[in-house]
C-alpha cells in the first residue's frame, strides 16, 4: 500500500491514519506495514497530529477512540 507521507491538513492526515488501520483490521496490510507506516506519518506530521501533549481536535473527531487506542500503542512501543 502506498501512502502520501507528507500531509496538507489534519482531515488529510485523518483520513490517512482511518485507512492505514481499516486496511490493518480487513488483513489487506500485515502488522509491520502499519506500524511502519503509522509512526512515518506521526514523525513527518505530528505538529498536525498533537497539540499541547494531546491529539488534535480534528484528528480525535475523525480517527475515533479505536483508531487513536491503536495508533498510542505504536507509538508507544520501544
Amino acid at each position: 500500500m502506498e501512502v502520501k507521507l507528507f500531509q496538507k491538513t489534519q482531515r488529510d492526515l485523518a483520513s490517512c491514519i482511518n485507512e492505514v488501520i481499516d486496511r490493518y483490521w480487513q488483513n489487506e496490510m500485515d502488522e509491520d506495514a502499519m506500524i511502519r507506516t503509522i509512526k512515518k506519518l506521526y514523525a513527518i506530521n505530528q505538529a498536525k497530529m498533537v497539540k499541547d501533549g494531546q491529539y488534535t481536535t480534528v484528528i480525535r473527531q475523525q480517527c475515533g477512540k479505536n483508531r487513536l487506542a491503536v495508533v498510542d500503542t505504536v507509538l508507544n512501543m520501544k
